[in-house]
């Protein structure tokens, strides 16, 4: 078992090489530093008593779970990205427009009814995802959440390569149709055409 001090030195040793490792990965010195941080802490209270010779591999994999954590975090908005794109837009929009621009709850600089009203949007496309059945939800979080192909998808879901294409055309379609009625049109979105994955 691990002392204390052999603890301290390891992280003390590996410190440096993980936050370049990290930062690298991430394009972002301060999500870095923290992911650091919390792999180290996580490392320290789960497997502190662990022989020092476990370290290096218990610590590189909590250090890549811990990178997978963050990007799924930052998934998060590419999959709203995503889903409203997939609605289109009418033809004088520009083709390099976010349409998560109206609807980022991130920018603290609004007014607090706006950031209110992006709350509630946002909670909006959470409630119509969770509306899906599972097949469809599932379907549409491996090829939009986690950037999955379909074969990928299909192998993970025990179906066919049509059978993830058909449920996640159904999902965008279905989503479509549900934010349409929560009023998602009135963001500019009310001549979208629908168009199913590719």
């Amino acid at each position: 078992m691990a002392t204390p001090k052999e603890l301290s030195d390891f992280l003390a040793a590996i410190e440096r090489r993980a936050f370049k490792q990290t930062a690298y990965a991430v394009r972002d010195d301060h999500a870095a530093l923290d992911i650091v941080q919390d792999a180290m802490m996580k490392l320290a209270d789960k497997y502190g008593a662990q022989p020092a010779s476990e370290f290096p591999m218990l610590f590189q994999r909590i250090l890549q779970n811990t990178m997978r954590d963050y990007w799924r975090r930052q998934k998060v908005r590419n999959l709203w990205t995503t889903l409203l794109s997939s609605f289109g837009g009418s033809a004088d929009d520009n083709e390099d427009r976010d349409p998560l621009d109206t609807i980022d709850v991130g920018d603290d600089s609004e007014e607090p009814s706006v950031q209110i009203a992006s709350s509630q949007t946002i909670a909006l496309i959470e409630r119509a995802l969770e509306k899906l059945p599972a097949r469809q939800r599932e379907a549409f979080v491996l090829r939009y959440w986690e950037e999955m192909d379909v074969a990928e998808t299909a192998e993970i879901m025990g179906c066919s390569d049509g059978s993830v294409k058909t449920h996640c055309s159904r999902a965008v379609h279905a989503l479509a149709l549900e934010l349409r009625k929560q009023g998602l049109d009135k963001l500019g979105l009310s001549n979208a055409t629908l168009n199913g994955p590719r």
